[in-house]
């Protein structure tokens, strides 16, 4: 990979282009790490009090209905944005989709469990457990094969 920088005083703002054949796994993580800046915070609300949660401190987002909430170790947060939204913001090597209803935190994962009928169970370092579809856990074993290290 080629890598070019052009520092000029002149430049009004920064500006990323990448030049590829093809878009691959390193390519990505280029995009995903450049993304990653956009997300600090999310605004959740417990009561009448807000919260600023970091997405690192949060374990899962889960819809009920039409709402969203984050699931962290000091509880339940609703939250205004949608499941899809998060999606969107969160960073993608650390946040996956379990389900229709759930946005899990790699990093709080402890560990998976297959059951029989092609679904995982996705265990938390909390304690708490939740379910990947079977539609999503293909996607789930292929993201975490994509994380591994490369052996060269």
């Amino acid at each position: 990979m080629k890598i070019s920088l052009d520092i000029d005083p002149a430049h009004e703002e920064t500006k990323v282009t990448i030049h590829c054949k093809e878009m691959d796994a390193s390519v990505k993580e280029i995009l995903d790490f450049l993304n990653e800046r956009e997300t600090e915070f999310i605004v959740g609300r417990k009561g009448e009090k807000q919260h600023i949660l970091m997405p690192r401190e949060v374990h899962y987002f889960h819809s009920e209905g039409d709402t969203v909430f984050a699931t962290s170790s000091d509880g339940g947060f609703k939250v205004k944005e949608k499941l899809y939204e998060l999606e969107q913001l969160l960073p993608s090597k650390q946040f996956i989709r379990l389900s229709k209803s759930v946005i899990a935190n790699l990093y709080e994962v402890s560990h998976f469990e297959s059951s029989f009928n092609g679904t995982l169970c996705v265990y938390f370092k909390s304690g708490v457990k939740e379910y990947a579809s079977r539609h999503y856990v293909t996607k789930i074993k292929e993201f975490l094969k994509m994380n591994r290290r490369e052996n060269k």
